[in-house]
């Protein structure tokens, strides 16, 4: 009998799963020190996400290093050895095919730091306390 194909929700499911699981496994490879780079070696990173694509071939990992190192020279010293962590999350992943890594860095906590200037401005506030005064009246 052939294999019922996944469903449009069990695929959404698996995708964030396996994206979970290349996270996971990439925290765990720059923990640990297993990327032989001087500047990865140097920089506390963290793999804040991985986004992968429907058929599980390709993966983007964002990266954001701690403690305010360069997040230009870490990814590009990513870049220069995704080959390797390319092959260890294959060995560790066990999947048909191995997806292929690009690493972008972390911008998400830049933009909500804008947001939150924003919302700190006197003109937003204003308006936020005009709102709250109409829903409070009505």
């Amino acid at each position: 009998m052939a294999k019922q194909p996944f469903t449009a929700q069990q695929q959404s499911v698996r995708v964030l799963k396996v994206g979970e699981r290349v996270r996971h496994i990439l925290s765990e490879l720059l923990a640990r020190g297993e990327v032989h780079d001087d500047v990865v070696s140097a920089s506390h990173i963290s793999v804040t996400e991985v986004r992968m694509t429907p058929d599980l071939r390709h993966a983007t990992a964002y990266v954001k290093p701690l403690l305010g190192a360069g997040d230009e020279d870490v990814v590009h010293a990513l870049r220069q050895n995704t080959a390797f962590l390319q092959r260890e999350v294959a060995q560790r992943l066990g999947l048909k095919f191995a997806p292929k890594l690009k690493f972008r860095k972390d911008e998400s906590f830049a933009e909500a730091d804008r947001i939150e200037a924003l919302l700190r401005d006197p003109k937003v506030a204003r308006d936020l306390d005009d709102e709250e005064d109409q829903d409070g009246a009505g």
